[in-house]
């Protein structure tokens, strides 16, 4: 009998926010997502990759290299996900879509063993999260309604947008967020806007407003810089565009109090689990962050949030319609499930342009 190989197929859609979301060097009203669709004997894993103009990926650019990689020369999900993680699959492929390959595999290996992902990742119970939710470079009486709308719903952590040109636009927007959301654990997110002499001013106002850990204070590209920043700094500081792989990670454990892993970023999950145990012991701690995506392209993060000390894994709550379902996140928790593979669904597809 002739064993059956895998099948890969793709599918791009577009992803609307529901209001656009400004930061620091850019503002974003939607995204483009490539599905990735594996089958083999009936059963399907899914993965995602959403475009980045910060990363230089385009759909198109996308889905030609998700079609370059060579699945349909495995017969098993199991040994194409062994090639991948070996390097044997994926080349020089951007990391964006080793995570898109890597989580269909993963889902459909759930799938044909009964198991969810998180199990075969070696976790025993579901991963429960407090996921940040992001509140934009707005005027302060949007997000002051929106820090009273968060709170009111459940979230037990906002992350502010900042890097204004007038750093005192910053400092208001915190304030009131702080004054709507008192008992919120606030994150701070500039996205490299600031010079080192303008963080040592600004640092010490926000940790007086209660702020708890601000990203990427600079521009990356000087580690060194960073890392001296964060020796100094009264709040904790963590790298986030400094902090792409897992060479990144090893220069910056125990110079700066945490790295932001997105698994587009460093290239999926078992990426994100070699990050984790290199920093470990360091002092520097874990944050699992995401681009703006949908369930399907958060799903394999939520499956390792209870390694991370901080959880910003709140893409698909931006979005106006969410084509999967299967995390949650509404009321500030994210959850995976203890379904098979991912644990996720696509729902209303009809309504997905």
């Amino acid at each position: 009998m002739k064993a059956t190989r895998l099948k890969a197929t793709q599918r791009t859609v577009r992803l609307d926010l529901t209001e656009p979301l400004r930061i620091s060097r850019s503002t974003m009203s939607a995204r483009d997502a490539v599905w990735l669709t594996i089958g083999h004997e009936g059963l399907y894993g899914h993965g995602e990759a959403v475009s980045s103009v910060y990363y230089g990926l385009d759909a198109d650019r996308l889905g030609r290299l998700i079609a370059a990689v060579d699945l349909h020369r495995f017969t098993e999900p199991e040994s194409a996900l062994e090639a991948l993680r070996a390097g044997e699959l994926a080349g020089d492929t951007p990391p964006a879509v080793t995570a898109a390959v890597e989580s269909a595999l993963l889902d459909l290996v759930g799938r044909r063993t009964g198991t969810p992902v998180h199990r075969l990742l070696g976790a025993a119970a579901a991963p429960v999260a407090a996921t940040a939710r992001t509140i934009g470079i707005c005027a302060p009486l949007h997000a002051a309604a929106e820090a009273r709308r968060l709170a009111a719903a459940g979230f037990e952590v906002i992350k502010v947008k900042a890097g204004t040109p007038d750093p005192e636009d910053d400092i208001e927007r915190v304030r009131v967020v702080r004054d709507a959301a008192p008992r919120a654990r606030l994150l701070l997110d500039p996205n490299g806007a600031w010079t080192p002499t303008q963080a040592d001013a600004l640092l010490r106002r926000f940790a007086d407003l209660g702020v708890e850990a601000v990203e990427q204070p600079l521009a990356p590209g000087d580690p060194e810089t960073l890392g001296a920043l964060a020796e100094r700094s009264p709040l904790p500081v963590i790298a986030d565009e400094d902090a792409v792989s897992l060479d990144d990670a090893r220069r910056l454990a125990g110079r700066v109090h945490g790295v932001n892993v997105k698994l587009a970023k460093c290239g999926g999950v078992h990426a994100a689990l070699r990050i984790a145990e290199a920093i470990e012991g360091s002092g520097t701690a874990l944050m699992l962050g995401c681009l703006t995506a949908s369930t399907l392209g958060l799903a394999p993060a939520v499956h390792l949030a209870d390694r991370a000390r901080w959880a910003d894994l709140d893409g698909h709550l931006l979005l106006a319609h969410d084509p999967w379902t299967g995390i949650g996140g509404a009321d500030g928790f994210v959850r995976a499930s203890d379904l098979p593979g991912l644990g996720i669904e696509e729902v209303a597809r009809e309504d997905v342009a």
